[in-house]
């Protein structure tokens, strides 16, 4: 493994061109572009270029995503990252595992956008209006269980692409509905075509939802100094946690599983969520304590988890990673 990136990357000079590996869709080349802007705010000379990266989850667009696991839209760009041909690479942090590949670490986390998730239709109305039968769309097992906890008289359905697919197959041409990320549909400017933001206490996101990850070398230096300006703290203790009581549980994502740690001045509270797949027996709770200890209040949510009656959907979540 190279000890850096290119030597233009690491020299400091405004002739250096950094790297930016990415994904191909419009959502990823956005969320490229606010790292850069925010990059580029310290440092104005720098220089960027982005490289597009097709990964497992951008290629195979059959598959059921809860099968496939974490890392799908995340280990083809680890890979340039580590044979040196990229800089850094910018991830939807919820789509990371929780362990990084050897040699990588996350350089700096954004400041969160909107966590919540969104309900999208074509009859225009909130979740407990649609009618019965209607098909909301989604590929997360988490959403389709709180779907059929909270929304009982809709049909959940299958359906995966980029944001603007998914709209697509929302209005009719596979599904009435879907439901999608807030943080997504803000960043692409589609606003105007949610018609509920989801409540965070029964929707209870991913954990990372709505945060934007840089990922570098460990041992680029240059490059880790520089993202280091624009890591957000409180963001970065918020991920911490999430990312931690996910890793206690197994680290992947094949069953319905929700962490949305928020701080709030020295504290930080975390909502946890965990169900089974029908969404007939479901767990949520909420854990507080000092914002530095992300670690421990991870640790008390899972205690909490397995204590207060979501020992079994423990079990059968590790059974399910095996």
């Amino acid at each position: 493994m190279p000890s850096s990136g290119s030597e233009e990357s690491n020299n400091g000079s405004g002739s250096a061109v950094l790297k930016v590996g990415s994904r191909g869709s419009a959502l990823a080349l956005i969320q490229d572009h606010v790292v850069i802007g925010k990059l580029k705010a310290n440092s104005p000379a720098l220089n960027f270029e982005v490289d597009t990266v097709r990964t497992r989850g951008d290629v195979d667009q059959t598959s059921r995503l809860a099968g496939m696991g974490l890392g799908i839209f995340v280990k083809e760009l680890e890979q340039e990252l580590l044979n040196g041909k990229l800089d850094i690479a910018v991830h939807s942090l919820k789509d990371m595992p929780t362990l990084l590949a050897d040699g990588l670490v996350l350089g700096a986390v954004l400041s969160r956008e909107d966590p919540r998730d969104v309900l999208v239709n074509r009859f225009g109305c909130s979740l407990e209006e649609l009618p019965a039968g209607a098909k909301i769309g989604t590929s997360s097992p988490r959403r389709a269980a709180q779907l059929k906890q909270f929304a009982p008289q809709v049909e959940v359905v299958s359906i995966r692409g980029n944001v603007e697919t998914r709209l697509r197959k929302a209005q009719g041409d596979e599904a009435d509905g879907a439901l999608l990320a807030a943080a997504g549909m803000i960043r692409l400017g589609l606003q105007d075509q949610i018609t509920e933001y989801l409540s965070l206490m029964q929707f209870v996101p991913p954990p990372g939802q709505g945060i934007l990850a840089v990922e570098a070398r460990a041992d680029d230096h240059h490059m880790l100094g520089l993202l280091a300006a624009i890591d957000d703290a409180d963001t970065r203790y918020e991920a911490t946690a999430e990312r931690a009581f996910l890793a206690e549980l197994g680290g992947g994502c094949s069953v319905p599983v929700g962490a949305f740690a928020q701080c709030v001045g020295d504290d930080m509270t975390m909502t946890i969520y965990m169900s089974t797949e029908d969404g007939e027996k479901s767990f949520t709770t909420a854990v507080k304590g000092p914002k530095l200890d992300a670690l421990g209040i991870a640790s008390a949510a899972y205690q909490a988890l397995e204590r207060e009656g979501g020992a079994d959907l423990v079990a059968a979540a590790r059974a399910n990673q095996a």
